[in-house]
This record gives C-alpha cells, structure tokens and sequence, in this order.
C-alpha cells in the first residue's frame, strides 16, 4: 500500500505513551524488526493537534532514533513521519486502520500562536 508523508510543521505533538518495545508476536513476546535492518522497533503514544484538531495515534520508532530526555506530557518531534493505510482478514473479520512510522523522535516545542 501507499506511504503518505505528513507534514507536521504546523502541529503541535505531545507525548502521551513513553517508548516501549513493539511486540511482534502477544504469545511469545517476540520484539518486531525492521524488515530492511533487522533493527528492534519501539512504539509510542502521542497526541496530534493540528488546526485545531487533535487525535491520539501511536508511533513506530527505530530504537536507535529515541533520543533522550523524553518526558510524557512535552512537547516532541517526529521527523521523517509517514503514515501507512492497512488492511487485513483476522478471525473472518476484515479491520483496517493507519500505521505511522517515523525516523525519530525527540524532544520538541510548543508551536507558537500568530497573532491575528
């Protein structure tokens, strides 16, 4: 499916869910890789605000692209932030929904209002 890139120059991204590893597998506890890499990924859990908008997404990350000095509730970045539709047959249900990737994430700031 199609990668769409997201211009988050104007949104205001808080931090919600500290990294954690993303789980491959519930029952074994198999850590996903990057297929290309072979690198560990992490997830997190943010909140999107733009034009007056918000939405709670999670975020899959290279370990090697979370930096430090992460707080839950600050503002962060997400360069190279893409989001992916997906769809598939689980249990004879159809679900779909939007993956989103980004190259890192680190500590932000709050995007300033213009005047009017």
């Amino acid at each position: 499916m199609r990668v769409i890139r997201v211009d988050a120059s104007t949104a205001t991204i808080l931090l919600t869910e500290a990294p954690a590893p993303k789980v491959r597998d519930r029952q074994t506890g198999e850590i996903a890789k990057d297929a290309v890499s072979g690198e560990a990924l992490m997830t997190i859990g943010v909140v999107y605000i733009d034009e007056g908008e918000s939405s709670l997404i999670q975020v899959t990350i290279p370990e090697s692209g979370v930096a430090d000095g992460l707080t839950v509730g600050a503002p962060v970045s997400l360069p190279g932030l893409v989001a992916r539709p997906w769809q598939s047959v689980f249990n004879g249900r159809e679900r779909h929904g939007i993956a989103y990737r980004a190259t890192a994430v680190m500590p932000g700031a709050f995007q300033m209002a213009q005047a009017s």
